[in-house]
This record gives C-alpha cells, structure tokens and sequence, in this order.
C-alpha cells in the first residue's frame, strides 16, 4: 500500500479503473437536461471535463460526477461504481418525465479507464503517444483524442489523488493493449501499478471527497465545501437551487467537513471514530486511511458547532480523534493537508 502510494507522488502510477460508470446522454435537448440537473455550468464546453453534483429538491447532494461534451448534443457523465444505479434511475426518471428530447444509454461495460498519475506521468504518456500532450496543448481538465500504438484514447488532463495526471478513456477491445502500451512506456521511469487503498490514501490526502463514502444524500453541497462548484445565475438555474440558495443566505454552516490529521504513528482511522473539541464530542470521521505523505493517519469528519463551523473555531480549539477508547490528538482543516 505505501510503496504504491509513495510511486504516485514520485513517480508514477497506472490505476483500473474500468468499474467506473459510464452513460451517453445525446439528443437536442441533452445539454439543457444536464444543465438542469447540475450545480455547475456544462454549456459551451466541448472538450473540457465538468465536475459537478447534482442535487435533491431539498438542496443535498444527490450525485457527484463529471461530464464531457464531445459535441453540442453528446455527453459523458461519468460516476463511481457506487453510484452507477443510482445515476442511471435519475437519468431515466428525467427522460420519462416528457420534458426532454434525449437519450441515454449505458456505455459502461464498453469503456475502460486507465487512469495514468504522478509527476512523470506526462513523460510516460508523451514516450507512449505521437500527439501532442505538453500543458499547453492538453491543459487542465481539457479532453483530446490521441494515439496509443495502433488504438485510439479519449485523454483527460484531470487527477483524483492530486498530482498532474490524465485519464485514458478507450473501447473495451483495446484495453489491455493499451494497458501494455502505457506499462512498456513507463517501465524506465518507474511506472507501477497502482490499486483502490492507495487511491483512497491519496485522495484523503487531498481532502477530495467520495459519493457514499464521506458524502452522501443527507449532506448540503455547502456543508461539504463543494460550493465551488455552482453556477449560481446561469440560465433555467438547476434542480434544488432555491433551496441551497436559502442554505447560502442563511450564513455560517452550523456543521462542515473538514480534513482532520492525527500524528501518532500508532493510530489508525477508518471510519466512524469520534471527534471531539476541548473534550466535547463535536462529530465524527466519516472516512480515514493511513496519510503516508503527510506522516499520520488522514481522513475527512463531519464536525459541528452551534455558532457556526469558521476557521476560528476550528483553529482556537484543542483537537483529539477517539479510537476504540483511547483519545490521540489532532488536527482539522477546511483545507487539504496535501497540495
């Protein structure tokens, strides 16, 4: 589990990640649909990758995920395994509603993800491809179409662990040919593979957060810090907009998820362990893994306070994690411990 997390951040990592799921929404109306539905702005973006959430009529979170428009009337949308019925039955619920002229299909057995991450990750991919994948040519969140060997791949400049990193999208028939391409390439800068615990480590350190894991449909898109997100005066708005603008105007949120580290080696967070503050129970960590970067065990808590969960109360009180029975000290942020 180290060894891989520690090839991410200096080196390299190759990452399966074939489970993700995957639909086609295409149509006339299939970029107004998806507009509606997410928080973020998905009009105008051909070749770009979108992240976004969409949201319940109550303002929480009902899913988060990303879109691709390859064209003006095509999009992937793009979730975790988790989430992959879920997505579907918001999809469908939406297109038989008779609002839409637009269709989806599940596209998710024909795709495979090959996610290629950690700082020689460009150098792996540019001895792999014969186009062009400098920054300037392929920028952040930015989607082209390259060569890998006689396949072609969808690249995305995106990263969920934190490092510069891209994501290689190809049909199922080319995937382990492509899988042996992007391995041959990276063997003399120490490419290796790379599984789900070490993503999990890396994106905690990052503070990125997981649907169904340290986020789920009880949560206000707020409260989990995702407000970047939003769109908020974009046109037709989107679906649970009036409630999460009352949750906006009515200030401070009361509880907010934060990343908390604790530095003892010999603590270990999971999921569920108790947070307090100055001695009071004031949450709990909703998802933790070992931290090997950032040197102690890392994770993601849902913490509250009354008055309203600022930096200040955050930096002004005295911090423990406690494990079965035993309390070990610790410290949160609104900010990653990693970046």
């Amino acid at each position: 589990w180290e060894a891989e997390h520690r090839a991410v951040r200096e080196t390299a990592g190759l990452f399966d990640m074939s489970f993700m799921a995957s639909f086609l929404v295409q149509g006339p109306d299939a970029r107004r649909m998806l507009s509606w539905l997410s928080t973020a702005d998905v009009e105008g973006h051909v070749g770009r990758i979108v992240y976004t959430q969409w949201l319940t009529d109550q303002g929480t979170i009902d899913a988060d995920l990303t879109i691709t428009a390859q064209a003006p009337d095509r999009y992937l949308v793009v979730a975790s395994d988790t989430a992959h019925g879920h997505v579907r039955s918001i999809l469908d619920r939406e297109l038989s509603s008779g609002r839409w002229v637009a269709t989806c299909t599940d596209v998710t057995s024909g795709l495979t993800m090959l996610s290629l991450q950690g700082p020689r990750s460009r150098k792996i991919l540019s001895t792999a491809t014969e186009s062009d994948v400098s920054a300037s040519a392929l920028g952040f969140r930015e989607v082209r179409t390259i060569d890998l060997g006689y396949a072609v791949a969808s690249c995305a400049r995106i990263t969920y662990v934190g490092e510069l990193g891209f994501e290689i999208t190809v049909p199922t028939e080319t995937a382990a040919y492509v899988d042996d391409v992007l391995m041959r390439a990276g063997e003399p800068f120490g490419l290796r593979r790379v599984g789900l615990k070490a993503l999990a480590s890396l994106r905690l350190e990052k503070g990125y957060r997981d649907w169904g894991h340290d986020i789920d449909n009880t949560d206000g898109l707020l409260d989990v810090g995702l407000g970047f997100t939003v769109a908020w005066d974009k046109a037709g708005g989107f679906r649970g907009r009036d409630a999460l603008l009352a949750a906006k105007q009515g200030g401070i949120p009361r509880q907010r998820l934060v990343s908390i580290l604790v530095a003892d080696p010999s603590a270990h967070l999971h999921h569920a362990e108790l947070v307090c503050r100055d001695g009071e129970v004031v949450g709990d960590v909703r998802a933790g893994a070992p931290g090997f970067t950032v040197g102690g065990a890392v994770g993601l808590a849902m913490v509250s306070h009354p008055g309203g969960v600022t930096r200040e109360w955050l930096d002004s009180g005295l911090w423990e994690v406690q494990i079965g029975t035993q309390r070990y000290a610790a410290r949160v942020s609104l900010s990653a411990f990693y970046d």
